[in-house]
């Protein structure tokens, strides 16, 4: 993704087919395990577990599969044991890009991501190359299932802490600093809204602009990235021209 709307981003991640779709419940079934492993198996007490079943769910990923995942993770089968890795760099045109992993080896995931990046005119840098031109920020995301108007939106944010709120395509969606991800994703359930996802974001500071071949190779740079199982999320600050279109 990049700075753009995150719903749009769920809903083109929606529209893929089922290839994609496998692949994007492979990367959810990681998130899963991770959130067991780090505050175990109940949603209603672990609320980064529940944050990741809402996103599965968002991704019509099927309960059995959500359940299997947390069966894994919580040692009622076969487990693996994922590193959450982030890598930061420079795409062609001095874009910036940052790449977060959960990975079970650390050494095959540090290679393909750098290939991509080479093969594509970029250039894998080191911790907080690129990541100050960024702020870390929590999304949330809800159907707008109560009707709220863009008057009683904003109230609703204020409440709940929120930086930023907008309403597109019946959903709702909150901007707010990452230590109040929580109570905005609460305040937001409390309401009535149907959650969506609750997750924090990497949001460019500033935009850029890419023309012709390197457009076309920082596009393949990011499909390449995405395309690898090991790969959660993409964050950079290049405006891609599907982007343009949905504003």
């Amino acid at each position: 993704m990049s700075g753009h709307s995150k719903w749009n981003n769920i809903k083109n991640k929606k529209a893929k087919g089922d290839a994609e779709r496998s692949k994007i419940f492979t990367k959810i079934g990681r998130e899963i395990a991770v959130a067991v492993k780090a505050g175990g198996a109940d949603p209603a007490s672990n609320s980064k577990l529940y944050d990741v079943i809402q996103k599965a769910k968002a991704n019509n990923m099927p309960n059995d599969n959500i359940q299997r995942s947390i069966k894994k993770a919580s040692g009622e089968l076969s487990a693996v044991d994922y590193a959450e890795i982030t890598y930061e760099g420079y795409g062609i045109g001095g874009s910036a890009v940052i790449v977060e992993c959960l990975t079970d080896n650390k050494n095959r995931t540090a290679g393909d991501v750098r290939h991509a990046f080479d093969k594509n005119g970029g250039n894998l840098g080191g911790t907080n190359c690129v990541s100050y031109m960024f702020d870390r920020k929590g999304i949330v995301i809800a159907e707008n299932t109560i009707d709220l108007d863009d008057d009683s939106a904003f109230e609703l944010a204020i409440e709940s802490g929120a930086d930023d709120v907008s309403i597109e395509d019946g959903m709702v969606e909150m901007t707010c600093d990452i230590s109040v991800l929580g109570a905005v994703r609460d305040a937001v359930v409390a309401k009535g809204l149907n959650l969506v996802s609750a997750e924090m974001e990497w949001i460019p500071q500033n935009m850029v602009t890419l023309d012709g071949e390197n457009l076309v190779r920082f596009q393949k740079m990011i499909d390449a990235l995405e395309d690898n199982d090991d790969v959660q999320e993409v964050f950079h600050n290049v405006v891609l021209p599907e982007e343009d279109d949905e504003e």
